[in-house]
């Protein structure tokens, strides 16, 4: 393992800098050239590299977003694309990679991998903390926090106008940001993907808060709930409810952002420095990561089809809690 490439692909996520710092001055204490690929398989594809020194990772640990960039690669996932990904590895004599991402980028990763025997190591890095195989994913302490501190925010104004607060967060297929930032944050429902939580449940349960003389109330609505977004469930309640003022904010692309929690630049570190020595050992098609505060390798077939199962104890604590 003479020379090494890394890049960002899919979603960035706070924390990912802190992750390329790591891979490149790993590579460097081990005697290995390093290489960036900026924007994801795409410049993986056009030869968009460039070689790496310690003083091209200065000045990042506490940057969000991602220097090198990231792009979904539509190319990436035909055999032609992916053949010319291969041909600019050759070109640049890369013996091995490290892959930032989340699911779409280890399905790619993997594919390449078992395709041309290129050694991949992967490093988690989403918020939407979904991947089995680590018990945190870099990015998702950050992403939890900015969440929390609007959730904050908008309860003062719920409790001064007496409203009633939809706050949509990120999570597509996973309940991980908002359930933390239900409890966190004192809401009183949360309705996610991995849990049956009906329109009607929200009705009844705000009824007998207003019932109670309750007057604010925040319900905290991943992305993917299957009742639908907070624009939607907060139409039906509306109806149902034309007493109580409600409204609904969406946090957005807003939790993507900003310089990563120490949490996050410590597991980014951890894991940056496990991807590069794991390719040494002769690790490939596996994601690094950190579950029970131990170091594992996880197989990329297992972090992209194993479902990793929130834990039921938090969704009681919202209950309990929210009376």
């Amino acid at each position: 393992m003479k020379r090494i490439a890394v890049f960002t692909s899919g979603g960035d996520a706070p924390g990912m800098n802190a992750c390329i710092r790591a891979v490149v001055r790993t590579a460097i204490y081990h005697g290995i050239e390093v290489y960036g690929i900026r924007k994801g398989f795409n410049g993986m594809i056009s030869g968009d590299f460039y070689k790496m020194e310690s003083s091209s990772v200065s000045n990042t640990i506490q940057k969000g977003g991602t220097i090198l960039k990231s792009a979904r690669s539509k190319e990436f996932m035909t055999r032609e694309g992916r053949e010319k990904a291969y041909e600019q590895l050759k070109k640049y004599e890369i013996d091995g990679l490290v892959a930032i991402g989340g699911n779409g980028t280890f399905t790619g990763a993997s594919m390449f991998s078992e395709e041309f025997g290129i050694p991949i190591v992967g490093a988690p890095g989403t918020i939407d903390n979904d991947l089995y195989g680590t018990d945190y994913t870099i990015g998702y302490d950050t992403a939890v926090n900015t969440a929390l501190d609007a959730i904050d925010k908008i309860r003062d104004t719920a409790d001064s106008h007496e409203r009633v607060f939809f706050v949509e967060v990120m999570g597509r297929d996973s309940g991980y940001i908002a359930m933390p930032c239900a409890i966190g944050g004192g809401a009183e429902i949360v309705m996610i993907p991995e849990t049956i939580t009906s329109v009607e449940q929200v009705i009844n349960t705000l009824k007998n808060g207003w019932e109670r003389s309750k007057t604010s109330f925040i319900i905290v609505i991943a992305e993917g709930d299957e009742e639908g977004n907070a624009t939607q469930i907060a139409a039906e309640v509306k109806e149902a409810l034309p007493q109580m003022d409600a409204r609904v904010t969406i946090l957005g692309h807003v939790q993507r952002g900003g310089a990563p929690t120490a949490a996050d630049r410590l597991l980014a570190s951890q894991i940056g420095i496990a991807t590069v020595e794991g390719l040494i050992n002769g690790k490939s098609d596996v994601m690094a990561g950190i579950v029970n505060s131990r170091l594992v390798y996880t197989p990329f077939k297992d972090t992209i089809n194993k479902k990793k199962i929130i834990n039921q104890r938090f969704v009681r604590m919202v209950e309990i809690l929210s009376i």
